[in-house]
């Protein structure tokens, strides 16, 4: 693996993880998952499966670490380990075929639904849910799905405008 895109990646799960735990919490103290949106970022950059396999259990492991969810931490690394493969191999039909603008916001809409579907799925067999899973998803899974879009195009594009500027050191 290249150092610059462990580095790099490094850098973005951790800018991922501080995100998630600066955010208020939506409704009935969860919050949305911002290291989501990075990871999706990473996914794009990086047409490497082992590269974003790696990635997606490390941001498991952060968000596990992280979470406010009672009993979310094993539900955290199923959820983003199984994202991160369903993501990789939805990327591949069109990461030649549209630019990267639209790219992230589709992968990031279809990712955050996908992985919310996931998490409270895995999260209702391993220790149940403290509300309904129809309650759950609409109040946090489909407004995390909004500002998570969002959040990763802005992401995106200030990613791409630091990576083309060099600095000399």
């Amino acid at each position: 693996m290249n150092i610059k895109k462990l580095v790099i990646n490094s850098l973005l799960l951790a800018i991922g993880a501080i995100l998630s735990q600066m955010t208020p919490p939506l409704v009935l103290g969860m919050k949305p998952d911002f290291s989501l949106a990075l990871l999706f970022i990473i996914i794009l950059l990086n047409n490497d499966y082992k590269t974003c396999l790696c990635t997606g259990i490390v941001a498991g492991l952060l968000a596990a670490l992280t979470t406010t969810f009672p009993g979310g931490q094993l539900p955290n690394i199923i959820d983003k380990i199984i994202t991160t493969n369903i993501m990789f191999l939805f990327l591949m039909p069109i990461r030649n075929v549209l630019n990267n603008q639209i790219k992230i916001l589709i992968v990031t809409a279809v990712g955050t639904i996908v992985s919310g579907t996931i998490f409270l799925t895995s999260a209702f067999f391993i220790v149940g849910l403290p509300t309904s899973f129809r309650l759950l998803f609409l109040s946090i899974v489909i407004p995390a799905c909004v500002i998570n879009t969002v959040v990763s195009g802005i992401l995106f594009n200030a990613i791409n405008i630091a990576s083309k500027r060099k600095i000399g050191i």
